[in-house]
């Protein structure tokens, strides 16, 4: 085998709970991740040449090591003494600086390729630990599917998919920095905190109004106030039908479940034709 293609999945956080800020600085979570439809593709390819190439359509996006597909190439390089280097194509679909995950999961894509093309016979959890090292997400990522994720998102519980549904998807122009955002929150001021218990006795009982009344993320405390065009976007989205709309992440992209395809694609049309979104699209669980 001389490449591989694989696929890099956006996620959003169906609950976003922070317990605590940890004396090394991070933040202990309680969050429920999902993966959606959204997807980058990325392609590796070896080549006699030692070093890493990558070539993208996302031009704002770095091509050396500051690139987390770029570093997790270069970990299993050395760690293996792996001959040569690659070539990486990196088709990038999944909005960048929003709250999806999309350089964690091509990080993950990375890490799971090279295993696979060089047949390292790393097993899931093996990944997972180097995956850490690179970023919070990218255990998840190198999991996928619906998860509880604790600790600082390393420490993952496998849950129920979540029901069939249609997901909104909608990204404002502005580019939220995940660290700021962190840094902001005092999490000891937070008033409520999501019902992430309940949440996982809806997916359990696949009861999807279970699951979007209980959609709750800590996080748009920080964001919102920054860019309330957030708060705009949920609530033109629910006006137009949406069951819940929550922001993702960090943000600033939000994400809102439908019940109906009708529904959820008038609400897109109602998005782009209001201007206030850099992307505006329909997918759906993974």
């Amino acid at each position: 085998m001389t490449g591989i293609t694989l696929n890099g999945y956006a996620k959003i956080n169906l609950g976003l709970d922070v317990l605590r800020r940890r004396p090394d600085g991070y933040h202990e979570v309680r969050m429920i991740m999902q993966n959606i439809g959204l997807h980058d593709v990325i392609t590796l390819e070896k080549t006699e040449e030692t070093g890493f190439v990558i070539k993208t359509n996302a031009g704002e996006l770095p091509v050396d090591k500051n690139n987390l597909m770029y570093r997790a190439a270069a970990m299993l390089f050395e760690e293996f003494g792996l001959p040569g280097g690659l070539f990486m194509t990196l088709e990038k679909n999944i909005p960048i600086a929003a709250g999806l995950a999309g350089g964690s999961t091509d990080c993950a894509a990375v890490l799971s390729g090279v295993n696979e093309l060089y047949g390292l016979g790393l097993s899931l959890s093996e990944l997972q630990a180097r995956g850490v090292k690179i970023g919070a997400d990218v255990p998840y990522c190198l999991m996928r599917g619906t998860a509880l994720a604790e600790g600082i998102g390393e420490k993952l519980t496998r849950l129920p998919a979540c029901p069939a549904c249609h997901v909104v998807i909608a990204k404002p122009p502005v580019d939220v920095s995940t660290k700021t955002v962190y840094t902001t929150l005092r999490a000891s001021e937070l008033a409520e905190h999501p019902d992430i218990d309940g949440m996982i006795r809806a997916l359990e009982n696949r009861d999807l109004k279970g699951i979007t009344d209980r959609l709750s993320n800590v996080l748009e405390t920080v964001t919102i106030p920054m860019h309330p065009v957030i708060s705009t976007i949920k609530e033109m989205l629910e006006e137009n039908g949406a069951m819940k709309a929550l922001m993702s992440g960090s943000g600033p992209t939000v994400f809102a479940i439908f019940d109906d395809e009708e529904k959820a694609a008038r609400a897109v049309s109602a998005l782009k034709s209001a201007g206030i979104c850099k992307t505006v699209l329909l997918t759906g669980m993974m």
